[in-house]
């Protein structure tokens, strides 16, 4: 009996130094995997925002790229329309000699030269664009027209266009040049 006691006493150490290292080894397993799946979420959230930073790195270049863009477009147009005003400003006083030349011509073949030759410059400035802001027996605006002069009449109505001085151009809605009006009062 003493025999097996002494032999119970070892199986039960034994099976408690067993379960002592099963238990140390289950609790640094659980350790280990515990470590490993913070590591693991740790790393993944770092991703996550350093995809989500990356990506709206990304989104704000593109937008603006696309801004960019836009303002060049933008801001060739207007070169285009302002050197296109500059030309036509130092046309538009040859028009003007055309016109004067056709009022003081004497020969008949002289005075149908140049009106064919002012239409035909008055074709081409309007394939461009640029249109004659009309203004005779028009109500004065200050936007298009430059008043001169003043005229008490009494056959129009007040602030009326009688007499167009100097005609003015316009390239859609930007006056290139003002008409030089005579108005009534």
């Amino acid at each position: 009996m003493a025999k097996e006691k002494k032999d119970n006493e070892i199986k039960e150490e034994v099976a408690e130094e067993t379960v002592e290292a099963v238990e140390e080894a289950v609790e640094e397993t659980v350790e280990e995997t515990v470590e490993e799946m913070v590591e693991e979420t740790v790393e993944e959230t770092v991703s996550k925002t350093e995809y989500a930073s990356l990506y709206d790195k990304y989104l704000r270049l593109v937008a603006e790229f696309d801004n960019f863009k836009k303002r060049t477009q933008k801001e060739k147009e207007e070169i285009y329309s302002i050197a296109k005003t500059d030309v036509v400003m130092n046309l538009l006083p040859i028009i003007d000699n055309f016109e004067r030349a056709e009022k003081f011509s004497d020969d008949k073949n002289v005075e149908e030269g140049i009106a064919l030759i002012k239409k035909q410059f008055i074709d081409v400035l309007k394939k461009i664009g640029i249109e004659e802001i009309e203004a005779e027996n028009q109500p004065f605006d200050p936007n298009l027209h430059n008043a001169v002069l003043h005229e008490e009449r009494e056959d129009v109505a007040e602030n009326t266009v009688v007499e167009v001085l100097q005609k003015g151009y316009k390239l859609g809605d930007k006056v290139i040049r003002y008409a030089m009006v005579k108005v009534a009062n």
